[in-house]
């Protein structure tokens, strides 16, 4: 009997669960949350909670659709990494038509629940996401380019504006200054990664820049990524979204993401790489913490 029919049914919710690439999406909602926070003046109405709760939902539900659909394209190559070759795909656990339709019914679901309880821009925004990472990110630019993290980080970016459309049935230019926050902090973190990573990439056959471009071009572009990025982080406040509290936290870890990235260029090691990485996941997290806090205590 094969992997697929003998897992037992208690695995296999586990298995499904873990298309959904958990922490990925847990840092995905949080970014949404921060969106729909800022987009509220002042304490939430019990309406505003209940808004922002579906959506939430709804956003998990459509980005767990495209992790899992992912998850599929890419079962190949991930069977071929040490990091990916635990995924229920990669291992055969799970079947292609499971697989399809889970995130089916994920991304049906959730495009439901925004379109009905939220709106329909937030619904569209959030299907465009997916249509973004699934297919033009996965399927197109990853196998096609070394760029393929730059150009794909727009899906990546777009949980903030997702948060602020649930909110307020438009994108203002607040959403966007968070989008570009995410944009840019995209590459110097997934090149981090792809640097101690790069053996596994080069089995994969997967154009990362550490493979196609070298290590110490790769190193460039992330401290060069992680300078641009701390102009990006001081928009919030030249644009008047925060105050002092926020700009201190922004100074302070961009400051230190820029101090990895130069080290990570001028003395090159693995474990300074797995550093960069782990600090770019705290930069990005405390980062709109920053910005919630500061949206209600100033």
């Amino acid at each position: 009997m094969s992997a697929v029919e003998t897992l037992p049914l208690p695995s296999r919710l586990r298995q499904f669960n873990a298309l959904t690439k958990p922490r990925v999406i847990q840092l995905i909602v949080f970014c949404a949350l921060i969106g729909m926070v800022l987009a509220v003046p002042g304490l939430p109405s019990l309406d505003d909670v209940r808004l922002a709760a579906i959506a939430c939902f709804g956003i998990w539900l459509v980005a767990g659709a495209a992790a899992a659909f992912n998850c599929l394209v890419e079962k190949g190559i991930d069977a071929k990494m040490k990091r990916t070759a635990w995924r229920p795909t990669a291992k055969g656990e799970l079947s292609d038509w499971q697989t399809l339709l889970f995130s089916a019914v994920l991304c049906a679901t959730g495009s439901w629940l925004l379109y009905v309880w939220v709106n329909p821009l937030t619904m569209w925004l959030t299907f465009a996401t997916f249509v973004g990472y699934a297919v033009v990110y996965t399927v197109i630019l990853k196998p096609l380019t070394p760029q393929n993290i730059v150009i794909g980080g727009a899906s990546g970016a777009m949980p903030p504006v997702l948060g602020w459309a649930a909110m307020t049935g438009e994108v203002g230019p607040e959403a966007l200054i968070l989008f570009l926050i995410i944009f840019l902090w995209t590459p110097p973190h997934f090149w981090a990664l792809a640097l101690y990573r790069v053996e596994d990439y080069r089995k994969s056959g997967l154009p990362m820049l550490p493979v196609t471009h070298g290590n110490e071009f790769t190193r460039l572009q992330v401290f060069l990524y992680t300078l641009v990025l701390f102009a990006a982080c001081l928009m919030p406040f030249i644009y008047g979204m925060s105050s002092w509290l926020y700009l201190a936290a922004a100074v302070v870890l961009s400051v230190g993401f820029c101090a990895y990235g130069f080290r990570l260029w001028r003395s090159y090691s693995d474990a300074l790489a797995r550093k960069t990485f782990r600090f770019s996941l705290i930069h990005l997290s405390v980062l709109f913490a920053a910005l919630l806090l500061d949206h209600y205590l100033l």
